[in-house]
């Protein structure tokens, strides 16, 4: 399946809301792990993990090719994981995330944008037909 244009329609907005979501956990994570780590260790860790995957997602789902799909659906992929990962532990074990990160209760303090992100960014790459490639 070819490749559809990446720049245009649904697939300029997932990018733009990656962007996004990239500069502001980078932002905070950067914040955070350097100001005030010592309060929340696992919570800032999983802050600064989570801009990391956002910027290389931006990145990968910005730019064309076989093995910037692969790269997209990787890091979507494990973004996903991390949200449910990090949205059931913060229920399940809330003491570890007494200061909350961007993934935390499945991404409540980001209207849940976190959490159907990563969904509708692998709709759109299996769609756009990178999940094949």
């Amino acid at each position: 399946m070819a490749e559809t244009n990446k720049t245009r329609g649904v697939g300029r907005l997932l990018i733009a809301v990656y962007a996004v979501f990239a500069i502001s956990a980078s932002a905070r994570a950067l914040y955070q792990l350097f100001r005030e780590f010592n309060q929340a260790p696992l919570a800032y860790t999983l802050s600064a993990l989570s801009a990391a995957i956002y910027v290389v997602a931006t990145i990968a789902l910005a730019k064309s090719g076989r093995l910037w799909s692969k790269i997209a659906l990787t890091a979507v992929s494990l973004e996903l994981a991390g949200v449910l990962a990090v949205g059931v532990l913060s229920f399940t074990h809330p003491e570890l995330f007494a200061h909350p990160s961007v993934w935390s209760k499945f991404g409540q303090g980001y209207g849940y944008i976190p959490l159907a992100l990563p969904i509708l960014g692998l709709i759109w790459l299996r769609r756009a037909g990178a999940a094949k490639q």
